[in-house]
């Protein structure tokens, strides 16, 4: 009898056969389409940021030598507004500045405008408007040039996740586009003789293949690049056919495929027997729903097979392949793990990791979602939430801490 697996050593494996995956290569893209993706190269600063010194807040840019220690009264400069290049500032002058203005030559600190007496910039049109400042320091409420970074200096390293903070620091630099890594194209195949498209007239017997929609949509948004070959029927020479016309296919390679579905020990399991004398494995992993698990390759690509029913599908997905592309390809960012309190008590069967689905409220308390069943798709529509219940824990009490993905 073979010993379950632990999810964690799965996982792993999972890891160990995307290594072999690498992307294709890299490409050059505008920003806003690199968002959750990683950066292949490292970038560095083409520029100081800010790239000139420049005021903090409104008020007047003056000589900190030139006021006293109690303080002074200066001769009103020209003003100078935001994208201005000011003129040197002369001495015994305050030169009305505004917020991101550029320092003049000759300033060196920035008296905030609710410390000025009067409080309010004066008529530019004036030519002997004055200004009562207090003392400062040097420096005060400048933002020095290269303060954030300077030029030259690493800006991004190589395998960054690319999110809006990353993507608006390229374009402070001045940056439009970026190389990003070529993503992963994986074949995803859904067998079965009893699975038709959506669309597509219900016969008796019959049942719509969600685990294509759930499985691209996720694989979509962790960043793949998807290749759908629609539904395999149960014979296993169609699912080997399908199979080697998308490998051999040197135009567009895939590098993964996953299928869904024929992976247990029934007397059907098209996926099994189609698998017969190729490198790939069928293991139980101590998991539920998702126990049963294809993993190996078929000429020469790395192979995943996922159970067939809905919430199994999705939850081999979360708990194996969307982890392992973080680990190894960098995208997408890994799930957020959170603690969340139980509304109600709930089991879990032993000997295994179970994977309930449920909704974690703004105030902490998370409501299970249907029950442990691997078909409940309508309850995983509800859910926000995976929740993980790990071997050993057989019983939990209303108000228990649990461990919770974010979906």
């Amino acid at each position: 009898m073979t010993v379950p697996r632990s999810v964690a050593a799965h996982r792993q494996a999972v890891a160990e056969l995307l290594a072999g995956a690498t992307p294709r290569g890299n490409r050059r893209v505008p920003l806003l389409e690199a968002l959750g993706k990683p950066l292949a190269v490292d970038v560095y600063a083409p520029l100081s940021l800010p790239p000139f010194a420049n005021s903090q807040m409104d008020g007047f840019a003056v000589r900190s030598q030139d006021i006293p220690d109690d303080g002074g009264q200066l001769w009103v400069a020209a003003p100078v507004p935001a994208g201005a290049a000011p003129a040197a500032l002369k001495a015994g002058f305050a030169a009305p500045i505004m917020t991101g203005a550029m320092i003049p030559d000759g300033a060196d600190a920035v008296v905030p405008i609710e410390k000025a007496t009067p409080n309010s910039f004066p008529d530019a049109t004036r030519r002997d408007a004055v200004v009562d400042v207090p003392a400062v320091a040097p420096g005060t409420y400048v933002r020095n040039t290269g303060s954030d970074i300077e030029k030259g200096a690493l800006a991004l390293a190589a395998g960054t996740l690319l999110g809006p903070a990353q993507l608006g620091l390229m374009a402070a630099l001045g940056l439009a586009t970026v190389e990003v890594r070529e993503p992963l194209r994986v074949l995803l195949v859904t067998t079965g003789d009893e699975v038709v498209e959506p669309g597509e007239e219900l016969t008796a017997g019959k049942i719509y293949d969600s685990n294509g929609t759930l499985l691209e949509a996720s694989m979509r948004q962790a960043g793949l690049d998807v290749v759908r070959a629609g539904i395999s029927d149960d014979d296993p020479a169609s699912l080997l056919s399908v199979l080697h016309r998308y490998t051999r296919n040197t135009d567009t390679p895939v590098d993964l495929i996953v299928t869904t579905g024929g992976v247990s020990k029934g007397a059907y399991e098209v996926v099994r027997q189609a698998m017969s004398g190729h490198a790939v494995d069928f293991l139980p992993v101590a998991m539920q729903p998702g126990g049963p698990q294809g993993l190996g390759t078929f000429n020469d690509v790395p192979f995943l097979g996922f159970p067939g029913n809905p919430v199994s599908c999705l939850v081999s997905f979360e708990m194996f392949l969307r982890p392992a592309l973080s680990q190894v390809v960098g995208a997408p960012a890994p799930r957020l793990v959170r603690t969340a309190r139980l509304a109600e008590p709930l089991t879990s069967p032993d000997g295994k990791h179970q994977v309930r689905r449920g909704t974690v409220a703004g105030d902490g308390v998370l409501r299970m979602e249907g029950g442990a069943g691997s078909h409940l798709v309508h309850a995983l529509a509800r859910a926000n939430a995976l929740v993980q219940i790990p071997i050993g824990v057989t019983e939990l009490a209303a108000g228990s801490e649990v461990e919770v993905w974010m979906l």
